[in-house]
């Protein structure tokens, strides 16, 4: 819902009624992720998206109804439905869809959650998405407090439980519960969707390749930093696209970031300074912490002797091993616009534990396979 929010914020500020259609789920190779939102305003303008195209139709419709008769719904679409092809889902995947009308009355806490968002503080809905009594029936969920209820108490905690747990992580999908919040029961399907703020980009040196580095980090929703020790480089004007330009010595400034809690396991850290004076430090600070992400540029030499210069500063081979270096995918990349390609290529690999061979090249499911399904579809 993030990259729909300041459409419909409008629309909830305006009175009338809207509706959101969200992907909860996902199985084989679906082409948006559980989270994916589309929404359909009362006069019928629709924006978003929550299969590329492919049911963009049929959920526009649902979304229709939805404002018509204010009542929430559940739908999969997959190749085994009689009228998949009718919809267009041909891309062999299952999604299931949760359909629901927003308005003052039916949602009294989306202004808090959207305030929350914009601001970049963390919080996340739990949403009962079993068709019955209970379906549509939210919870939301901030680091200090809690609003509305799933209709059980035992419920309520449990799910609170785990839903502060999956927006520490950063992290969306369902979680089954029985109807007292008994664990390992399937009789409730509860979607948990987290808006933590956005991870975070470290990028360092001020170089032509950071500065696009910086905007390709940006364009992929990462909250960019460049930093670098020498202010005449160091300007808002040459990285328009980050959003912090900052002026310190590298290792100095993630010291403090570490210590501030800023680092963690969604983090990427690219080390571009090309000076073994910032460059050591810096990594050694950056390979002992909790970033998800850590890669250098350089020479394959260089990458050799920055290891045995690490490798006596202590470091281990586990820690060693996590170094990105020379940094990026082979794309036979030249310019810092295709080298911020082959980086951003390389991150997205790491974080989904992808190969980064070309997909002719592969066999299998293209998008692995997602456990977070309904397992009671009412489509």
């Amino acid at each position: 819902m993030r990259d729909i929010l300041e459409h419909i914020i409008p629309w909830y500020s305006g009175g009338d009624r809207f509706a959101v259609a969200t992907v909860v789920g996902t199985f084989r190779s679906a082409p948006r992720p559980p989270g994916a939102s589309m929404a359909v305003s009362s006069d019928g303008e629709a924006i978003g998206s929550v299969s590329g195209g492919c049911v963009e139709g049929a959920v526009y419709e649902l979304a229709r109804e939805a404002i018509a008769t204010g009542l929430s719904s559940v739908h999969r679409f997959g190749v085994a439905d009689d009228d998949a092809f009718a919809v267009g889902l041909t891309c062999g995947g299952i999604i299931d869809i949760l359909v629901q009308p927003v308005d003052a009355v039916s949602a009294p806490e989306f202004a808090a959650v959207a305030r929350s968002i914009e601001d970049g503080l963390p919080v996340a809905t739990a949403t009962v998405v079993t068709a019955g009594s209970r379906l549509g029936r939210r919870l939301v969920v901030w680091p200090d407090r809690v609003s509305g209820s799933l209709g059980d108490p035992h419920l309520d905690a449990a799910v609170i439980e785990d839903v502060v747990a999956m927006l520490d992580q950063g992290t969306t999908g369902i979680r089954h519960y029985g109807f007292r919040g008994e664990r390992r029961r399937d009789d409730i399907a509860v979607f948990v969707q987290s808006f933590a703020p956005p991870p975070r980009m470290f990028v360092f040196g001020a170089i032509d390749f950071a500065a696009a580095v910086a905007r390709i980090g940006r364009f992929l929703g990462y909250r960019v930093t460049v930093c670098d020790a020498r202010p005449v480089f160091t300007t808002r004007k040459r990285f328009p696209d980050a959003d912090e330009v900052v002026v310190s010595w590298p290792h100095r400034f993630l010291a403090e970031a570490i210590g501030n809690d800023q680092v963690d396991g969604r983090t990427v850290i690219c080390v571009l300074t090309h000076d073994p004076k910032f460059d050591l430090p810096l990594l050694d600070l950056a390979l002992r912490s909790d970033a998800g992400y850590v890669g250098a540029m350089g020479s394959r030499r260089t990458h050799d002797d920055r290891l045995a210069q690490l490798r006596a500063r202590g470091l281990s081979d586990a820690q060693l091993a996590r170094l990105s270096s020379p940094i990026g995918l082979d794309l036979g990349a030249r310019t810092p616009e295709e080298t911020a390609v082959s980086v951003a290529a390389e991150i997205i690999a790491a974080h989904w534990g992808a190969s980064g061979r070309p997909l002719a090249a592969t066999t299998g499911r293209i998008h692995g396979e997602s456990v977070d399904h309904l397992t009671q579809p009412s489509r």
